[in-house]
């Protein structure tokens, strides 16, 4: 088993992964993940016997996040595990991989958001030892 932060070479592959969790097209996610690789974001995988079953993407946010103190801080934009493989704690090994390169990023908290109704992922949080701090509705309209 590895960690690896992702690389050129690594984006269609870990693509694939996160079109799994985003519901999005893999060449979407591409090029989302190409324009992304800067020092403010962070995506690792995991594989395992040379194949990838997981990936985290890490953000260093510098603007105000919700509910926290400090800045810049640490935000979990997205995080997936196959579902074969889940349950065996892969996911704590990526979310602390994070935590490391947000230390090394002068990070204090570590933030993350999901929707409302999004109860495995509210549950996730809550297993990671987030808090919750805040519950927001959004509203939008044409002009």
């Amino acid at each position: 088993m590895n960690i690896k932060q992702m690389l050129k070479k690594d984006i269609v592959d870990v693509s694939k992964l996160a079109s799994l969790l985003y519901h999005s097209s893999i060449e979407e996610i591409i090029e989302d993940f190409n324009n992304l690789m800067n020092k403010d974001n962070m995506v690792y995988y995991l594989e395992i016997d040379n194949k990838k079953i997981g990936f985290v993407h890490f953000s260093i946010r510098k603007d105000y996040v919700e509910g926290t103190k400090s800045n810049p801080v640490l935000y979990l934009e997205g995080i997936y595990i196959k579902e074969e493989y889940r349950n065996n704690g892969y996911s704590k090994l990526l979310i602390h991989e994070g935590i490391k390169w947000g230390r090394e990023n002068n990070c204090k908290e570590f933030a993350s958001d999901c929707e409302e109704t999004n109860i495995n992922s509210i549950n996730f949080h809550k297993q990671m030892g987030y808090n919750e701090v805040n519950r927001i509705v959004c509203f939008t309209k044409e002009i």
